[in-house]
């Protein structure tokens, strides 16, 4: 059976390109008149995703999802911030027909062994985003962002650095400075593209104020939901890409007001895009890239044996 969909995102019926929440096409103002035609058309199930729930971590379209219901008569199903048990009683007992559970159920098996003890295997779907029978993406939770100075640690006078400047190599720089359990310097510069990281990169690692070394991004910001960095990694040099680093380049966009609050981020990195999300309200900073394969091979335990 194909099932039509319905995207929510700010009451409305979206599609997104690639997955990017800011790149939105609207293809109807009016989910619930969307959810009619289909219902006259003759349409035996449809698909909502509510993309704001999924972005704030709960269920946020509930009146949207109850008239769609209410003017849908076929099955009725949907994801996107469905992370516990409350969520699954919401949706269920308002008469939504099957639940989507998507990372929660790999990281909350006994959540996903509970509503399907009693709600029944037909009525939980376990979603994940696939692609020639693989993986496509993976969404990882990297945990709370440190911000306390001495923690990360950096020198300071102030309890958090943002937006402080420092000294390097007889220029000044404003860096702000967040760890996600290793220690990172953000630093906002116009252009990457002629930055001679090989020499810059090693003189801020090695930076008086950074007890521990450092490893250094260096963003460029494109528009308030996409931002191109490059990364100097302690005791490694340039690499292709730095999740954690990402992720602090995110936090410290936030905190100096260059990117919306509460929404993803795609990060540009040489070795890929990342989407990045800073949920205030929880304090946890959450990763989305994609899968792929880096290599196969075999071994034979045989010779293990011996």
């Amino acid at each position: 059976m194909i099932f039509p969909a319905i995207d929510l995102q700010d009451g409305r019926s979206v599609r997104l390109y690639k997955g990017d929440f800011a790149k939105e096409t609207i293809i109807n103002p009016d989910p619930v008149d969307q959810a009619s035609q289909y219902e006259s058309a003759g349409v035996g199930a449809l698909h909502l995703v509510d993309l704001d729930g999924a972005k704030a971590g709960k269920p946020v379209n509930v009146d949207i999802v109850k008239n769609v219901r209410a003017a849908f008569t076929g099955i009725l199903e949907i994801g996107g911030g469905i992370r516990d048990k409350a969520a699954v009683d919401l949706y269920l007992e308002m008469g939504v027909n099957r639940v989507i559970l998507g990372s929660v159920a790999l990281k909350n098996p006994e959540l996903t062994k509970e509503v399907i003890a009693e709600y029944g295997a037909e009525r939980i779907v376990i979603g994940v985003d696939g692609k020639d029978g693989k993986v496509a993406l993976v969404k990882v939770n990297m945990g709370a962002p440190i911000l306390t100075s001495r923690q990360i640690p950096v020198v300071s006078t102030k309890e958090q650095v943002i937006n402080e400047p420092l000294h390097v190599d007889g220029e000044t720089y404003h860096i702000t400075a967040v760890s996600m359990g290793n220690p990172h310097a953000i630093v906002y510069m116009d252009e990457l593209k002629n930055l001679d990281i090989e020499k810059l990169g090693p003189k801020f690692e090695n930076h008086i104020n950074f007890p521990d070394r450092i490893n250094t991004e260096f963003v460029k910001v494109i528009d308030r939901h996409t931002l191109q960095m490059r990364v100097w990694e302690r005791g490694s040099g340039e690499t292709l890409a730095c999740g954690t680093g990402a992720c602090a380049v995110a936090v410290a966009s936030t905190l100096n007001g260059l990117v919306d609050e509460d929404k993803p981020v795609t990060v540009k990195l040489l070795g890929g895009d990342l989407q990045i999300l800073w949920n205030r309200q929880e304090n946890l900073v959450y990763m989305t890239g994609p899968a792929t394969t880096v290599f196969d091979g075999e071994i034979d335990v045989s010779s293990l044996e011996k």
